[in-house]
């Protein structure tokens, strides 16, 4: 068993600083989300959410009396995505990320598209995102792999390793040593809960890659923390079928900065680096300095970003005018039932 403290979860002054002298609750970290409680560490206790479950995210930091969860502290970093289906609601995945780790394979799961995504979400979050390429031992060539995700941003830390073996599992424990908390995400049966088993020492359900199609399944249905054996924290996430962007600008600059230091380069500055004359842009991809399709995943995410950004906007404004209306219509119908002479 790991015996653990608050410090070691990744308790910090940031949290400390949220909590009066004379509070009479307890801190905790969430390490599971259910929609009838909530399991927390330390102690993997087992509390009611008087308001739902729904507002905390695995990850968060929150107060209780030991049976009830009260407060939610606010995070040092929310990693978020646009929820799936219809709609431009917020969907929490994780809290309190010290890195993000993208977890991919050496074979034809290896998406460079896939991979910009969750590193704007990373970006936008402030969690230093760390690209972890698996099944290395079974690629003709490992490091074309590598250099393919390093190319992406030069803020991208890649490794790759063999998941099977504990001891470049181990090349790991830096990011999740004591205090530190690392989140896996990526596609499922590339190999997330092979690389928890080893670095939690708690044996998970795992089924195989297929390898025909790169395409696998495994068992992990709803996110976790776990203590590692190198003294911190991991979290799990089930793959993702949905990866929306929502107020994702930030990241996507971040990871298409290279375009967008070519784009401050052309002559217009509304250039949509198209058929623009002197498009910087165009220019760079006519000299082979940039890869066309690179710019096409780049105006991709930034128009989804921006539908659902400005939907989410205008759905809050709706929702605000309409609160508004209700209040002044409630205002008037006591107006009306009192008379004026009440006032």
């Amino acid at each position: 068993m790991i015996e653990t403290d608050l410090s070691s979860l990744g308790w910090t002054s940031h949290f400390a600083r949220q909590i009066d002298a004379a509070e009479s609750l307890s801190p905790a970290r969430v390490a599971e989300v259910q929609r009838s409680h909530l399991t927390v560490l330390p102690g993997s206790l087992r509390l009611q959410a008087p308001e739902g479950t729904g507002r905390f995210a695995v990850g968060d930091w929150l107060l209780h009396d030991g049976e009830r969860a009260f407060r939610r502290l606010d995070p040092l970093t929310e990693i978020a995505r646009k929820g799936a289906g219809e709609g431009a609601e917020k969907q929490l995945i994780v809290a309190n990320v010290d890195t993000l780790g993208i977890v991919t394979s050496c074979n034809a799961d290896f998406s460079p598209a896939r991979l910009e995504r969750y590193l704007a979400v990373a970006m936008t979050a402030g969690s230093p995102p760390l690209v972890i390429l698996t099944k290395a031992d079974q690629a003709e060539d490992p490091e074309g792999y590598l250099r393919e995700a390093r190319r992406l941003s030069p803020l991208v830390t890649a490794i790759t390793l063999n998941a099977t073996d504990p001891e470049e599992v181990a090349r790991l424990h830096p990011w999740c040593g004591s205090g530190r908390t690392l989140a896996l995400v990526g596609s499922s049966g590339v190999g997330k809960t092979t690389i928890q088993n080893a670095l939690t020492g708690v044996e998970a359900a795992t089924q195989a890659i297929r390898e025909d199609d790169a395409r696998g399944r495994h068992t992990t249905t709803a996110r976790s923390l776990r203590l590692t054996l190198a003294g911190g924290c991991l979290i799990d996430t089930p793959g993702m079928r949905e990866l929306g962007m929502l107020e994702a600008a930030e990241g996507i600059s971040a990871v298409f900065a290279d375009i967008e230091e070519l784009g401050a380069g052309c002559r217009f500055r509304d250039c949509a680096h198209e058929a623009e004359p002197g498009c910087a842009v165009q220019a760079a991809i006519a000299a082979g300095e940039l890869d066309a399709n690179r710019l096409e995943r780049y105006r991709k995410l930034e128009r989804e970003d921006r539908l659902h950004t400005e939907s989410l906007h205008e759905k809050h404004a709706r929702s605000r005018a309409w609160a508004k209306a209700t209040l002044n219509g409630s205002a008037r119908s006591r107006w009306k039932r009192r008379g004026p002479e009440e006032d």
